[in-house]
């Protein structure tokens, strides 16, 4: 998650609560496209080909944006809707748990170990070591500087409108 902190961050939330309805929209509007241009990054590149190759889509699909206002926050979450098990081990990475594999559909399982044609009723898998594959850290990591920017020249717009009418 980005968070940033600003120096006289509690006055400027004061100020904040109390601006005009007309900057606060300017500043959820700001928050809200920033996020759309991270979701586009997340899905239209890092989803489709740029760190994970699509085999199904869901993990794709699965990513949802969530903007909020409440009080003196404006805000936006870029997440997997939790439908995609997998989705958290992809993005950081770990060890899956050892497991048997039965077949599914037939008496037996069937595939080639070593060049020869294997057949079994059951395998015990060992566990694989997924590496981290970041969709959605690293899409914000390449954006973050954008960010940081387009926030702070918002932020500093609606100071200086404060302070014109003050």
């Amino acid at each position: 998650m980005l968070q940033i902190s600003l120096e006289g961050q509690e006055a400027l939330a004061e100020r904040l609560a109390v601006l005009p309805d007309r900057l606060r929209a300017a500043l959820a509007d700001k928050v809200d496209a920033l996020a759309q241009s991270l979701l586009s990054e997340v899905v239209g590149v890092n989803l489709s080909g740029g760190v994970l190759n699509a085999r199904s889509g869901a993990l794709r699909d699965s990513i949802q944006m969530k903007a909020s206002q409440q009080d003196d926050r404006i805000g936006a979450e870029i997440f997997s809707d939790g439908d995609v098990p997998y989705a958290a081990i992809q993005e950081f990475g770990g060890k899956t748990a050892a497991h048997e594999i039965l077949p599914d559909k037939a008496k037996v399982l069937a595939f080639v170990a070593n060049g020869k044609q294997v057949f079994a009723r059951r395998v015990q898998h060992p566990g694989s070591q997924i590496p981290a594959r970041s969709y959605l850290r690293s899409a914000l990591e390449e954006q973050s500087d954008d960010i940081l920017q387009d926030l702070t020249e918002i932020v500093t717009a609606l100071a200086e409108d404060l302070k014109d009418t003050e």
